[in-house]
């Protein structure tokens, strides 16, 4: 939709991407395209980002979240020049060494927002060799979260040990993940779970 709407959804605008996510949301449920508590979301690296974000800001709209190599420690990474993506990602989210964007940045960082609430049913999956968002990060997210989610949801973090970044690359690997992933989503999905 060319540069404008770009522009509307990064550096001191991104919140918007999180607001139009769950905007979108709505309506598709108002619309009936979808029922309330069987709502899945999925989204990887910064489309990882954006389902820690949406989820810190309405974590009662979605039943299931798949969250492939999150972006969710913004203001670490960002902070941490000597990462690969850091200073050339500057010109997406902003500089985090300047006020003004390190205080956006961490109204929306996922790592930072989460709090003592229900959340739903996550799968948050890593890569040991990812070279764009680091092992460590989404594995932070998830201690972090356990101790503050206040409900029985199932919380999984998987960790490929041989992927990088897009995850497994063998012949039949890539499917056996999004077996795994399907099989995750329609287990929660199981109508005697819903709230």
């Amino acid at each position: 939709m060319g540069k404008p709407w770009h522009d509307a959804g990064r550096m001191m605008q991104k919140r918007n991407t999180f607001t139009d996510f769950i905007a979108c949301v709505d309506h598709l449920l108002a619309t009936g395209y979808g029922a309330a508590g069987r709502v899945a979301i999925e989204g990887g690296s910064a489309g990882g980002l954006l389902m820690g974000a949406v989820t810190n800001r309405q974590p009662d709209l979605f039943r299931v979240v798949l969250s492939h190599v999150p972006f969710v420690d913004v203001m670490n990474t960002m902070l941490d020049a000597t990462l690969p993506l850091t200073v050339p990602e500057y010109e997406e989210w902003g500089n985090p060494n300047e006020k003004a964007a390190f205080e956006y940045m961490l109204s929306y960082s996922p790592y930072d927002n989460l709090q003592a609430t229900k959340y739903p049913a996550m799968l948050v999956k890593t890569s040991l060799n990812d070279s764009q968002v680091m092992y460590w990060e989404p594995a932070k997210y998830v201690a972090k979260l356990r101790t503050q989610k206040e409900d029985d949801n199932l919380l999984l973090l998987h960790t490929n040990m041989a992927a990088g970044h897009g995850g497994a690359s063998g012949r039949y690997d890539y499917l056996k993940e999004i077996a795994f992933d399907y099989a995750f989503l329609l287990w929660q999905l199981e109508s005697e779970k819903l709230p």
